[in-house]
């Protein structure tokens, strides 16, 4: 993996927005409506619209509005058909055979070409693809056969998720195909929506396409809103006020604002999984927490329950696990694998591994003192200002000298990928199989590759070398006792499942992973 798959990760991580799940409730009344417009609100401009380069999920809920994927997920994680009508999964690639009839926005079909190109495309090193080794696997290819239909995605070697990865794939057609730059701020893809009007920073307007009847499970465009606007809207209580008012019909909360719509009357609502929260230790060549003993007596210093109570707000979920809901491989691969909450082991921990309380109340070693430099983004809430100033003020009572270091998300990109300065990162997580993880957990170390906090756990990786060449629900126990082993060893902790409020006023409509599923859209007449 490149630099920009380390910038990738925190902007993927960070920019997470809720995953699953339907707005709707007993208090939207009213039948739908035909025609209409439908405002949703965004946090942030999604940038250059081009999908070989959309990795925030900003980005892709816009995506999502004029593109398809091969396949789809219904609500219980189960695969459905999109492009493809079916598929033949071998250990190492899969054949997909396309829908007829599709069409691209222009008016051009949709062929088993356009799928391959977009593949090669984002493989191609001079592309510089964020999204490739994250949402599309490394050393994927694509090959054609319009005679037959048919596509043939393939590895070099057997790969658990060769199916389950194509469920992110956005697949340009028509223009856009060989022509990129056209396509950075319009659109050139056969879903149910084009896009008629970019300004940046403000909105994203997109008209239906009432010929659209290839979605997934078969869904048409028949009773969708005329119009979709994506309105960028940075601040939550903004969004709050415009949502309650009825000036929007959708959006996400994930600060203080969220109770304040849930109270709303007319305003439906429901509690999604929005990331999973954990911190990373720093475990370079000079850093304390390289000693996974260091590790242990840090990680066993915190009340995580606490810990995870403080930076939800109380509103997150115990953690079990890495991946977003709803997961490939159900089960826990947290419970019994995290050091316990003991501080007295946590100093003595520290003792055992030279690491002695001094005259001036600080740990030091070899005239070292142990100093951690702890890091976090502001963009998230006054939860995670809470948790640094939580979790600082447990490891200063064993003798630690802690700065806190919050700082904007592209000065978090910054310090993983290249300046390094820090000692414990919290990052949030947002992804949607395990495999997306390996080039972050294990391989070459930033600034040279993706491996921001150097982790070099031997187990993780034959567990992940083993499940990646089983097919996906024989490799699932592989996975998470994968995930288990990074815990064992305190590589990163896992704190809490933090979940965000989908709320919706005068339309219903459902996410997955973290977009919006545009078939789902309906207006409703009033109560």
């Amino acid at each position: 993996m490149t630099k920009r798959a380390v910038a990738a990760l925190a902007g993927l991580a960070l920019l997470t927005a809720a995953c699953g799940g339907t707005a709707s409730g007993p208090e939207q009344q009213g039948q739908p409506a035909t025609g209409g417009t439908f405002t949703f609100a965004i946090p942030s401009d999604p940038g250059a619209l081009d999908p070989a380069m959309g990795v925030l999920s900003v980005t892709n809920n816009v995506l999502a509005l004029a593109y398809d994927t091969l396949v789809s997920v219904d609500e219980s994680g189960k695969i459905v058909p999109a492009l493809a009508e079916r598929w033949d999964v071998k250990p190492d690639s899969v054949t997909f055979t396309l829908r007829k009839g599709v069409t691209c926005s222009d008016g051009s079909p949709v062929t088993p070409s356009n799928v391959a190109d977009n593949v090669n495309h984002i493989a191609d090193p001079a592309t510089k693809s964020p999204i490739y080794g994250v949402l599309v696997p490394s050393g994927m290819k694509a090959e054609a056969d319009d005679a037959a239909g048919t596509v043939t995605l393939s590895m070099a070697e057997p790969f658990s998720f060769i199916l389950e990865s194509t469920r992110s794939m956005f697949i340009v057609c028509g223009k856009g195909v060989k022509d990129r730059a056209s396509i950075a701020r319009a659109s050139s893809g056969s879903g149910p929506y084009q896009l008629t009007e970019a300004v940046p920073g403000d909105h994203y307007t997109f008209k239906v396409r009432r010929d659209y009847a290839w979605g997934p499970a078969g869904a048409a465009a028949k009773d969708l809103p005329e119009t979709v606007v994506m309105k960028v809207v940075p601040n939550e209580q903004t969004a709050a006020n415009l949502l309650v008012a009825g000036s929007l019909n959708g959006a996400v909360f994930l600060g203080p604002d969220r109770s304040r719509v849930e109270a709303s009357p007319g305003v439906n609502k429901q509690s999604l999984t929005a990331s999973t929260g954990q911190f990373f230790y720093h475990q370079g060549d000079d850093r304390a927490a390289r000693d996974p003993e260091v590790r242990k007596a840090l990680t066993q210093a915190i009340n995580l329950q606490e810990l995870a109570g403080i930076a939800s707000s109380g509103t997150g979920k115990p953690a079990t696990g890495l991946v977003l809901e709803p997961r490939p491989c159900r089960g826990d691969s947290v419970a019994g694998h995290v050091p316990a909450f003991d501080a007295a082991a946590a100093a003595a921990g520290l003792d055992a591994a030279g690491w002695k309380l001094g005259a001036d109340g600080f740990r030091a070693k070899d005239g070292k003192r142990l100093s951690l430099r702890y890091m976090y983004a502001t963009t998230r809430g006054p939860g995670y200002q809470a948790a640094a100033e939580y979790m600082a003020e447990a490891w200063k009572k064993l003798g630690i000298d802690v700065k806190l270091n919050g700082v904007i998300d592209t000065k978090l990109s910054e310090s993983l990928n290249a300046t390094q300065d820090w000692d414990v990162v919290w990052l949030p997580i947002g992804v949607t199989l395990p495999s997306q993880l390996v080039g972050f957990l294990s391989g070459p170390s930033a600034p040279k590759g993706a491996n921001f906090a150097h982790l070099t756990n031997k187990r993780y990786e034959e567990l992940v070398a083993k499940a990646s060449k089983l097919p996906a629900a024989e490799a699932c126990p592989t996975w998470l006792e994968s995930e288990s082993a990074l815990f064992e060893t305190a590589d990163l902790v896992p704190v809490v499942d933090t979940t965000a409020l989908l709320a919706g006023k005068g339309a219903t409509f459902r996410t997955m992973a973290g977009s919006l599923v545009p078939t789902s859209i309906r207006l409703t007449q009033g109560d």
